[in-house]
C-alpha cells in the first residue's frame, strides 16, 4: 500500500502545493487582519511565549477566534498534515529507489523506513492543531501549560518536517551522484 505513493509523487505534490497555497493566502490576505496583523501560532517555527500566544488570541478577539478555528483548524489543518506526509513518503520513496543500496531492501522495509521517517512530523502536527484548536475554542481555560505545549510542538512539527525535507534532499543527491557514475562506467566500457 505504502510502496504505491512513490508513483503518485508529483500528483501528491501538486496537490499539497495547492493546499499549502490557499492556506498561506488566507493567513496573509486574512487571518493576520483579523489579529493586527501577528502571524498565527503555526508559522512561528521558533515557537512563542506565553504572552505572545495569549497577546495573539487576544488581538482575534472571539469572533477572530472562532473564524481561524473553523477556517484553518477544522479544515485545511485537518486534511494538510496527512496530504503533507504522504507527499514526503512518497518523494522519499521515489528518490530512494535510484538508489542501489535502499532499492535493494524489501518494499515493506522501505515502507517502514520512509513512514518512520515522516510519522513523527504527522503526529506532531495533528497534535499541535489540537491544541491550538482547543486554546482558540476556550481561551479562558486555557494556561500556560497549553500555551507551552503549543509552543513546543510548533517547534518539533518543523523539525521533524526539516528531518523529512532534508533525507529527501539527500536521497535525490545521491540519486544523481550514482546515475552520473553509471553513465561515467558506460562511457569508459563505450571506447
Amino acid at each position: 500500500m505504502i510502496m504505491r505513493l512513490r508513483r503518485h509523487a508529483a500528483a501528491l505534490s501538486v496537490v499539497t502545493a495547492a493546499v499549502f497555497a490557499a492556506m498561506t493566502l488566507l493567513e496573509f490576505l486574512y487571518f493576520r487582519s483579523l489579529s493586527g496583523g501577528l502571524p498565527s501560532l503555526d508559522l512561528r517555527f521558533w515557537g512563542f511565549s506565553e504572552s505572545e500566544g495569549f497577546g495573539w488570541i487576544a488581538a482575534l478577539g472571539r469572533p477572530g477566534a472562532e473564524v481561524i478555528l473553523v477556517w484553518h483548524y477544522l479544515t485545511f489543518d485537518l486534511v494538510f498534515p496527512a496530504l503533507l506526509s504522504a507527499a514526503l513518503i512518497s518523494l522519499m520513496l521515489k528518490t530512494g529507489e535510484r538508489l542501489p543500496h535502499f532499492a535493494v531492501l524489501s518494499e515493506t522495509t522501505r515502507s517502514v523506513v520512509a513512514l518512520a521517517l515522516v510519522l513523527p512530523y504527522t503526529i506532531a502536527d495533528y497534535a499541535q492543531n489540537i491544541v491550538v484548536a482547543r486554546v482558540l475554542a476556550d481561551p479562558p481555560s486555557a494556561g500556560a501549560r497549553s500555551m507551552a505545549l503549543a509552543s513546543g510542538l510548533i517547534v518539533a512539527k518543523f523539525a521533524f518536517l526539516a528531518v523529512s525535507v532534508a533525507v529527501i534532499a539527500t536521497f535525490a543527491l545521491a540519486g544523481l551522484r550514482s546515475a552520473r557514475r553509471s553513465a561515467g562506467a558506460g562511457d569508459r566500457k563505450a571506447r
